[in-house]
């Protein structure tokens, strides 16, 4: 019976990641004292998600996405709302997971959403054959006739060209030419992107998020984690605006200087009788 019960408890959490016990620690069975000095946090991620090591040049590429999305400044929602929160007296915890909260579907989920696109498009390739041009265009007229306007991760409300995403696809070709990744899914996103902008009669050019996701299809990482690592990379910059703005001081501060007034759009004034 002590041991039925035992073995219900040590059963209640199963995983294939961390083995714990006075003493040691190993990660998918790798002690935790030779990964340290030998695998950065890139290295590290892959190892937990993956459940192996990766070699040196899919965690090189891999870490060069992670580092490129971390911050884009006060006028981002995220970071905003933590330098906000920085200002109501909270620690920097508190801060980070303020500005956390918001990363979803409009802000911070189009990495995933281009992610699927691009697995999708490559299925069908896969799946019918031709050329990487055909697959594309079968994709949009699809994806136009059913309402869609937008294509997540092409075209930015600031950037006509993204100053991120050009390094990013050479970082790709440069992996691509070493034997790392195939460059299957940075030509589907080149594609896209020149089909997009002919539709549209103008450029729209791939975005930080559509280039991270490039990244993160190429090195086989399921679409869902695309968020995920998006939220990895801004907290980056979170804690740092996070950081500073508890530096800088400031109480309560709002979205809008105190002595500006928003618009008011609601009745008249009036009494109550």
């Amino acid at each position: 019976m002590i041991e039925d019960v035992d073995k219900k408890v040590r059963d209640w959490w199963q995983t294939d990641i961390t083995e714990m016990a006075p003493g040691m620690l190993r990660y998918h069975g790798y002690p935790i004292e030779e990964l340290i000095g030998n695998v950065g946090l890139a290295g590290m991620a892959w190892l937990l998600l993956k459940g192996e090591l990766p070699n040196e040049g899919q965690e090189r590429l891999f870490g060069f996405a992670l580092s490129a999305g971390v911050d884009h400044g006060p006028q981002a929602p995220s970071i905003a709302i933590a330098r906000m929160a920085a200002t109501c007296g909270i620690g920097l915890n508190n801060a980070m997971a303020s500005a956390m909260n918001v990363l979803g579907d409009v802000h911070g989920g189009a990495g995933e959403q281009a992610v699927e696109i691009y697995e999708e498009i490559s299925a069908d390739l896969d799946e019918n054959g031709g050329t990487v041009a055909g697959a594309v265009t079968r994709f949009l007229d699809k994806f136009f006739a059913g309402g869609g306007k937008y294509i997540p991760g092409f075209g930015h409300r600031f950037h006509k060209v993204d100053p991120r995403t050009g390094r990013l696809m050479e970082l790709v070709a440069q992996a691509r030419d070493d034997g790392v990744v195939t460059g299957r899914i940075m030509e589907i996103a080149r594609e896209m992107e020149r089909q997009v902008s002919a539709r549209k009669n103008r450029e729209i050019n791939m975005n930080i998020d559509g280039a991270t996701a490039v990244i993160y299809a190429e090195l086989g990482f399921p679409a869902p984690l695309a968020r995920g690592f998006f939220c990895l990379s801004r907290s980056v910059g979170i804690l740092a605006h996070a950081w500073e703005q508890t530096q800088q001081g400031g109480r309560n501060k709002g979205p809008i200087p105190r002595d500006m007034i928003w618009t008011y759009t609601g009745k008249p004034p009036r009494t109550v009788e």
